[in-house]
């Protein structure tokens, strides 16, 4: 059974907002490493949705003009990375992205036995159901 593992990015104040945040060239490197052991990610619909806004790539795969050229490895990453969203409210995801419906925890447990490197997920509800499940 592969693992899932959580992490989060927190600052001292206990704020783990991304947006509220800010990252240097170190951090975006081992986050990037870090994905890319990952045979999938696990995302709530808000995590899943801010990051989608930050790191999704144009399709013609070009840098956009915000991003510093150490960000460019970390999202190239979570670009490519297979994504699984929890989510009772979305109709449809793509960003290679399936929807996660049904049962929580036996979803997830499926999820767990498929073969491949193990799972990440993030975020602050959808990691807390699945401790309290025990599936973490």
């Amino acid at each position: 059974m592969r693992p899932l593992r959580y992490s989060i990015n927190i600052t001292l104040d206990g704020c783990c907002d991304h947006r509220a945040g800010s990252t240097d060239e170190e951090l975006h490197r081992y986050w990037a490493e870090k994905l890319a052991q990952a045979g999938a990610l696990l995302f709530g619909r808000v995590t899943y949705e801010m990051m989608e806004a930050a790191w999704r790539l144009p399709v013609t795969g070009a840098r956009p003009d915000w991003m510093a050229d150490w960000m460019e490895p970390f999202a190239r990453t979570i670009d490519a990375a297979k994504k699984y969203v929890v989510s009772s409210t979305l109709e449809r995801v793509d960003w290679n992205a399936e929807l996660v419906r049904g049962d929580l925890g036996e979803a997830v447990k499926e999820l767990k036995r498929q073969p491949g490197k193990g799972l990440f997920v993030g975020g602050v509800k959808l990691p807390q159901a699945l401790a309290e499940l025990g599936l973490i």
